[in-house]
């Protein structure tokens, strides 16, 4: 008796959500159409950046590559350039090698598996289930920050889901809330219900239909849950830029080691251990190679930029320097372009806005 009740419960609440989704939704352009593909584009952007702003790189990367072979058969810096501005490169390389592994080993087609998704580079768990539930249908729980708040709040979780403990409850009351339920809207509805109701600060409980179920709302602790995550220690980093210019051609070069916007181009820049006067870094030995020989102007030296990523903190100086010739140094090591057409080369956020503020 105490178990039909509770499968009962899980499955009100879970019609609950889905109801509520279908009067709240927001008219998204991934959502008009089922297909893997817009799904899992969609998905990828929205890890990186808020549905806002997703919105337009989701219409620019369709345009540019409306299928998976468009994609697939794209070279990486096109890719690259088209996903410019929001950050984690590594997730664009994986979507051009994904794309690549559904021409050659699935004949084009995603695949409507849970565990073969999950063979594709850069698919996990989270965008797995996504796909698999509502492309195909399948039961599957798409569990990311939005629902892992949400069911936290709900059944006064208190574990982390960083925790393979954690992760297992959360995994277990989404199963349970997804049966009887189609599993495409149902995922989308608790995503949605965490975005847009049950958000991390202040969220209007007093307007919440599950505010009766909701173990957080009834014992006053939606302040306390989830549990706050640990803070990330970041690598500080210390980045000087050297904007050289001669006529009016400017150099580059391509960021090839595993590091930090691996594949994108950026000027040419010695990295110190510490902030350095503009004395020291002229004798730092790459500031030697690059102008040995040559007649150096430093016009203007920017302040300080401090630009933040998820594991790291960079300080950042901008140098613009004219030279009265390249030395063979320079034009062996660097890609010699003209200044108009940096634009057609992909560059972290941090140097496309001094570009713009110079060009300005």
């Amino acid at each position: 008796m105490v178990k039909l009740f509770y499968s009962f419960t899980m499955l009100k609440i879970g019609k609950t959500f889905v109801t509520w989704y279908e009067q709240n939704k927001r008219a998204l352009p991934w959502r008009e159409i089922n297909g893997p593909y817009p799904i899992w584009i969609s998905e990828i952007i929205l890890q990186q950046t808020r549905v806002n702003q997703g919105i337009s790189y989701y219409y620019k990367f369709i345009k540019k590559f409306p299928d998976i072979y468009t994609l697939a058969n794209a070279p990486i810096e096109e890719v690259l350039k088209i996903w410019q501005g929001l950050g984690y490169y590594s997730r664009a390389r994986n979507m051009h090698y994904a794309a690549q592994q559904v021409i050659n080993h699935y004949q084009g087609k995603f695949p409507a598996n849970f565990q073969e998704l999950l063979k594709l580079k850069g698919i996990g768990e989270y965008t797995a289930a996504a796909i698999a539930s509502i492309a195909f249908n399948i039961p599957e729980p798409a569990l990311d920050g939005n629902v892992y708040r949400v069911l936290s709040r709900l059944y006064g979780i208190a574990e982390s889901p960083q925790k393979a403990n954690g992760k297992k409850i959360f995994k277990q009351k989404a199963f349970e809330l997804i049966k009887n339920q189609p599993p495409g809207i149902f995922n989308q509805a608790l995503m949605e219900f965490g975005a847009l109701q049950c958000i991390p600060k202040n969220p209007d409980c007093h307007q919440c239909v599950l505010q009766k179920s909701c173990f957080a709302f009834q014992n006053k602790l939606v302040t306390e849950l989830p549990l706050k995550r640990t803070k990330i220690s970041q690598r500080i980093r210390y980045i000087n830029y050297l904007y050289i210019q001669y006529q009016n051609k400017i150099f580059i070069e391509q960021r090839k080691k595993n590091d930090i916007w691996k594949l994108l181009y950026q000027l040419p820049m010695i990295e110190t251990n510490e902030p350095v006067s503009i004395e020291n870094l002229t004798n730092q030995p790459l500031w030697k190679k690059v102008f040995k020989g040559t007649k150096v102007k430093i016009q203007h030296i920017s302040k300080e930029k401090i630009h933040h990523l998820s594991h790291q903190k960079l300080f950042a100086k901008f140098y613009s320097i004219k030279i009265d010739h390249p030395n063979s140094y320079l034009l062996k090591n660097y890609i010699e372009i003209s200044t108009e057409d940096i634009e057609k080369y992909s560059i972290p956020k941090l140097i496309e806005n001094f570009l713009k503020k110079i060009n300005n």
